[in-house]
């Protein structure tokens, strides 16, 4: 129904319309009973199988959606019907903003692929908060992915941090710290060695003093060297944090079949993507995870891996 009816239709719309309008359809449909009904039992499989725990966690399926498509919590109800174990909101930041200017997504049909510059479009974390506090679908698990703002110096950047986790800790059931986006200027500079410890150690101290502390996670880039990852593998150890999202979007344009020259930056996504971070998945796999059992990695969007 997809590739003959409804992909046609929505890629007559620029991509950020298409992803929105996307939603309100599917909203729409779940409300109509017996649509709904066939929509919620089509998508849906439980079975004990498909169960995980992880993180200490229960899992009911072990297929999630990433975060960026849900940002501001306002869809998650709606997008449960589709059968995911969890859903991951963000990424968030402090302080509400607008990101960068459209047009920000584009396509790349041919390599099955696209390029976003989003930028932490996001209307801020009470917002998020607000949203979240709505009835939550049974047995579905939440993740927050939080950021800085853009405005934010490096240098203060863990407070914003500290700020989205303080306030989303009572809504959200693990944590994924967000410095690897490449649309925001100067993030990825936090994935270096001793900016990326002050966050997390800063972030488990608390967390540590809370009566229930949750998981948090890291969300890294995969055009990372192996001396890169090798200094992530460290920090991951030296913190105690519960694992690792490999991977984000890419930089990398190499291999692409479309012309891309007028579409600028941004972060690429799909099919090129895969094999990049398969290898950064591998290379944490036989590093990290030998040596620390208990520790699970996570790759977007699918995050209990075992």
């Amino acid at each position: 129904m997809y590739k003959l009816l409804l992909k046609p239709i929505f890629f007559l719309f620029s991509p950020e319309r298409a992803h929105h309008l996307a939603l309100q359809l599917f909203k729409i449909a779940l409300i109509i009973p017996i649509l709904g009904y066939f929509l919620r039992r089509f998508y849906t499989v439980e079975h004990k199988k498909l169960e995980r725990q992880v993180l200490g966690l229960n899992f009911k399926n072990p297929i999630g959606l990433a975060a960026g498509f849900d940002k501001d919590g306002k869809h998650y109800q709606t997008i449960a019907a589709l059968g995911f174990g969890f859903i991951e909101v963000g990424t968030v930041t402090p302080r509400p903003q607008a990101g960068n200017p459209k047009p920000r997504l584009f396509r790349l049909k041919k390599d099955e692929a696209l390029i976003n510059r989003m930028g932490f479009n996001n209307a801020g974390v009470d917002a998020l908060v607000k949203n979240l506090q709505k009835k939550r679908p049974k047995g579905l698990i939440i993740g927050g992915n939080i950021g800085k703002n853009k405005d934010t110096p490096n240098e203060s950047a863990v407070d914003d941090y500290l700020y989205c986790f303080e306030k989303l800790f009572p809504y959200v059931d693990y944590f994924v710290v967000n410095v690897s986006s490449p649309n925001t200027p100067g993030l990825r500079d936090l994935q270096e060695k001793e900016p990326l410890k002050k966050i997390l150690n800063t972030l488990q101290r608390v967390n540590q003093q809370k009566a229930n502390p949750k998981p948090i996670l890291l969300k890294i880039a995969p055009d990372l060297s192996d001396a890169q990852l090798d200094d992530i593998i460290e920090i991951v150890q030296t913190t105690g944090i519960e694992g690792v999202i490999a991977t984000n979007t890419t930089i990398n344009r190499a291999g692409l079949i479309e012309n891309i020259n007028k579409i600028g930056a941004g972060g690429l996504s799909g099919k090129p993507l895969r094999e990049r971070a398969t290898e950064v998945i591998r290379y944490l796999h036989k590093n990290l995870v030998e040596r620390l059992p208990l520790l699970e990695l996570a790759a977007s969007p699918a995050l209990p891996m075992r």
